[in-house]
């Protein structure tokens, strides 16, 4: 069993949904990234998603791009994002995912990428650009590596093509709430329920809605349906505006909100 697969088995026997929460690696600087970290860890988040910028983000709204720029201008590389996933694995137990394109997967050879990714202490990674059916050689090896390639469902995901996704999946399923780029200020339809309602009835495999989540009505709300919740855009802009102190503020009330059911 994996380790995100150990830690969603908790989660369902405490009868609690996890929480993952979306960073951008060695923002805004690397001593400020470590240490939210590391407090994080401490304030009820399950998994962290450290993102590795990439200079054509197509998934990623507004503030995770604006995230993105300034620490690819501040000399972010692959090499450094793999350096704070090794330096991470060894303080603190949760689960560490890297969220990143394919782009610097390819350039970096996908054997090579995912092997050096094991050896820092990763457990999984996302690449939203990849279909599923261009994904099978990436997906062996990460599988070979004991990494968990995860899987996307978007509201314009077909029941046929959600059965191909959800068949064999590991580690979670992330569940797109809707459709468009993350962080979105505009109102939005949310049909995160709709697609964990529609893919429970195929999969066990673990389902996570993300994109939307922008405080903790929104995260009870999810919790509510799915088994765990991502958080991204709404703990960067927090660490812009208030710093390390307002955005554990920020996830602690996300956390506790989860707990309580409020809004479910």
């Amino acid at each position: 069993m994996s380790t995100i697969a150990e830690l969603f088995a908790a989660r369902r026997a405490q009868a609690k949904k996890a929480l993952i929460v979306y960073l951008t690696a060695n923002y805004p600087d690397p001593q400020t990234c470590r240490q939210l970290v590391l407090e994080l860890a401490e304030a009820g988040v399950d998994l962290f998603e450290i993102g590795l910028p990439f200079s054509d983000p197509m998934a990623d709204g507004p503030v995770i791009q604006a995230s993105s720029t300034a620490a690819l201008a501040a000399g972010v590389t692959t090499d450094s994002v793999l350096e704070l996933v090794s330096d991470l694995r060894r303080a603190v137990k949760q689960p560490l995912a890297v969220m990143t394109y394919y782009n610097p997967v390819l350039q970096a050879g996908l054997e090579s990428f995912a092997e050096r990714l094991a050896a820092a202490g990763g457990d999984a990674l996302l690449v939203p650009d990849l279909p599923m059916e261009e994904s099978y050689e990436l997906d062996a090896i990460c599988r070979e590596k004991q990494l968990d390639l995860i899987r996307f469902l978007a509201p314009t995901t077909t029941p046929e093509r959600m059965m191909n996704i959800c068949d064999g999946a590991t580690g979670f399923i992330y569940c797109v709430a809707h459709a468009g780029v993350t962080g979105s200020s505009q109102p939005v339809k949310n049909e995160g329920p709709m697609i964990v309602a529609a893919a429970q009835k195929i999969t066990k495999t673990p389902l996570a809605i993300g994109f939307g989540i922008s405080g903790p009505e929104a995260a009870a709300q999810a919790a509510a349906q799915a088994d765990a919740v991502i958080v991204g855009s709404a703990v960067l802009e927090k660490l812009k505006c208030e710093g390390v102190a307002g955005t554990m503020r920020f996830v602690a009330s996300i956390r506790q909100a989860m707990d309580k059911g409020v809004g479910a």
